[in-house]
């Protein structure tokens, strides 16, 4: 999984009024859990578009005044009207404890439903995964060349190398739908045979 870098301050005042002065100056308050201390700080906004704006996931290497935490950003929260970020929630990972994580997914291949004219649908785009830092992918690859018409690939059906699927077993990461142009085509008529020839 590739690593990306934030710069960040540490935050040595809390409080209500404290976060909402840094908000004002498009500074966003966070918190790092999951190492020894709690380390409380803040970024600029323009910190987290690396992260936030984009399906990647990254290992991200957290520079709180000089001190480099390698951390994944766990939760975000944004505004309810302007939909912009107002805190920011970072877990500590290391190499030998095991991390949760949302792994975008990407569907490879052309099932044969879509070959027959149906519609491949993409239920799930993330799938939260555990597993060791070294084992985290940029994404999933679902192969759905086999998958036919009316078709669906479940959890359950699925498997990656030194990784835990914390989904539902019943849930259905997509889904290939009959078109309008597949059920009429199964619901016309067969031809008639032909009439054999009048011996002459």
């Amino acid at each position: 999984m590739e690593n990306i870098s934030i710069k960040a301050t540490k935050r040595d005042v809390l409080g209500r009024k404290t976060a909402l002065d840094l908000r004002r100056q498009d500074q966003i308050p966070s918190v790092l859990y999951g190492g020894k201390d709690i380390v409380h700080l803040y970024a600029h906004a323009f910190e987290f578009k690396k992260i936030v704006f984009t399906p990647n996931v990254y290992i991200i290497d957290l520079d709180v005044d000089g001190t480099v935490y390698k951390c994944i950003l766990q939760d975000a929260q944004y505004h309810p009207v302007t939909d912009k970020m107002i805190h920011a929630d970072f877990l500590e990972v290391n190499e030998t404890k095991p991390v949760s994580i949302k792994v975008p997914v990407k569907l490879t291949g052309v099932s044969e439903g879509v070959k027959q004219g149906g519609k491949l649908i993409q239920k799930m785009r993330t799938l939260k995964v555990k597993g060791l830092v070294k084992n985290l992918p940029d994404v999933l690859d679902i192969d759905v060349t086999k998958l036919g018409l009316g078709q669906t690939i479940k959890i359950e059906k699925l498997a990656f190398p030194n990784l835990d699927i914390l989904e539902s077993k019943s849930a259905v990461v997509c889904v290939v739908n009959a078109t309008r142009g597949t059920k009429d085509a199964a619901a016309a008529p067969a031809p008639a045979a032909a009439a054999p020839a009048a011996k002459k």
